[in-house]
């Protein structure tokens, strides 16, 4: 008989379903402090009962995956932008609590400006700032609190004040506005520091809570990896380099003090009236008199029902046009009078390198652009048929390009669709309109939408008269391939 004393917060997912490889692993590396903060978030955020109300915005950086393991509502944000997206959510959702998680290099350096201005503003958020004093993600170059005589790739003789200028104190500089009212500096490299880190965090969270206004704390963390250390070395530099430049303490504290605004009196202060009709959006818009036409119904029941309501994810080389294939078919799923979101994603190669977008065409609302488990995956090339294949849904389609995908998906329980699709782009003029080629075969074989509307969406998107011929084409060559299958 025993009692279960202690366990994994319920605002941590029991099984990291979102994560590439090990579902039981982060993609962290050995001895990181994002972990110990992720935790300590949950812990506050299930203490408070907030869970359902949470949102936590990640933009670039390490902790660019914080969806993967925090139950709650997840928004990714460009670099540095955090701070704005949070004020806009928050606005818009005031009974909500809005916390943006961001790194040095993130917050001090291409953020600079949205953190200073939200805090100025007083913006009743709470931001977490994990300070590890390098580009921890990208290579382990000099971040804005980088110190002085750090060695980085972009330093290795070491930051010299008088050629990079000083590290910024980030907690000092927003507590010296008026805006902020909680700042606080902790720190991750004993159990100590630790309890001090989770204490402040959970604070900055209920002052949020309570309606008290803007709140940041700063968490400076090992990062064993872009300093070359291990783990108990990562801790040790902590106290005996970044403690001098970087002092732990409480820099504003007026949480006691400071009013709250409650969440009503906030949405009468900030909010403008709400656009009502297709002819304001108009107006808004310097359009008016510019007729504006309903999209048509959606017909589902002209769609076999294994495809209806699909989520695809378009995958392949940078180049292949695989982002614009899927564009073309949210704008064509729009004039349908569907509900639809198109979100891109591609390696730093660009064209040549690794590229993918998600896709959803539902009759309801959205919650999430996001696909993580796909109904539907088009891939034209093979590694990213081998890195997408187990994310698809049992009974889903795979639709791939057989002209440069010799093998077969290895899949027994979805649907598989060989199209060779450069092979007869190359036919028809350019291998470049392989996309196009896709796109028609999958439209012939789920019906989802009318080729029609596909093309008249093709018509708006481009510009080149040869262009787009050569793309409807290729569109209705893709329709009469499965066609005569």
């Amino acid at each position: 008989m025993y009692v279960r004393a202690y366990g994994k917060p319920k605002s941590i997912y029991g099984v990291f379903e979102r994560k590439p490889g090990d579902p039981r692993t982060t993609h962290y590396c050995p001895g990181c402090g994002h972990g110990n903060v992720h935790k300590y978030i949950a812990e506050a955020i299930d203490d408070l009962g907030v869970q359902d109300r949470t949102i936590l915005i990640s933009p670039v950086g390490c902790s660019v995956f914080a969806y993967y393991y925090l139950d709650v509502g997840n928004v990714q944000a460009a670099h540095g932008r955090a701070p704005a997206v949070a004020t806009a959510i928050k606005r818009a959702r005031p009974d909500s609590i809005v916390i943006s998680y961001q790194g040095d290099g993130d917050l001090a350096a291409i953020g600079g400006n949205e953190i200073l201005h939200a805090a100025n503003r007083g913006e009743n958020i709470t931001v977490f700032f994990v300070n590890n004093a390098i580009y921890g993600m990208t290579g382990g170059q000099m971040a804005p609190t980088t110190l002085p005589g750090q060695v980085t790739t972009t330093t290795p003789m070491g930051r010299t004040p008088e050629r990079e200028g000083f590290p910024l104190r980030v907690s000092e500089l927003l507590a010296s506005l008026e805006g902020p009212t909680y700042i606080e500096r902790v720190a991750l490299f004993d159990n100590k520091s630790r309890m001090r880190a989770r204490k402040a965090i959970r604070k900055a969270i209920q002052v949020q809570l309570e309606g008290r206004g803007f709140s940041l704390v700063e968490i400076l963390s090992p990062c064993p990896t872009g300093w070359g250390m291990t783990p108990a070395q990562a801790c040790e530099w902590i106290q005996k380099e970044m403690l001098r430049y970087f002092p732990l303490g409480v820099f504003k504290d007026l949480s006691a003090t400071r009013a709250p605004v409650r969440a009503a009196a906030s949405r009468e202060a900030m909010s403008v009236p709400l656009v009502a009709s297709p002819e304001d959006v108009l107006a808004l818009l310097g359009l008016e008199g510019v007729a504006s036409v309903s999209p048509p119904s959606p017909r589902e029941t002209e769609i076999p029902v294994p495809y209806r309501h699909p989520r695809i994810k378009v995958a392949g080389f940078g180049g292949q046009g695989v982002l614009f294939l899927g564009r073309v078919l949210a704008e064509a799923g729009m004039r349908q009078g569907y509900h639809v979101a198109w979100l891109p994603s591609y390696g730093p190669e660009m064209r040549g390198g690794t590229a993918h977008c998600h896709v959803a065409i539902s009759t309801e609302p959205i919650a999430s652009p996001l696909v993580s488990r796909p109904s539907v995956l088009i891939t034209m090339n093979r590694p990213s048929l081998e890195r997408f294949e187990p994310e698809v849904i049992p009974g889903g389609l795979i639709l791939y390009d057989s002209s440069l995908i010799p093998t077969r998906p290895r899949r027994a329980d979805v649907e598989t669709l060989p199209v060779p699709a450069t092979h007869i782009a190359d036919q028809l003029g350019s291998v470049k309109a392989a996309n196009m080629v896709a796109l028609g075969a999958y439209l012939g074989r789920t019906k989802v939408l009318p080729a029609d509307t596909v093309i008249a969406a093709l018509e708006q998107m481009v510009e080149s008269r040869p262009l787009l011929e050569l793309n409807v084409r290729s569109l209705r060559a893709g329709l009469d391939y499965v066609s005569a299958r």
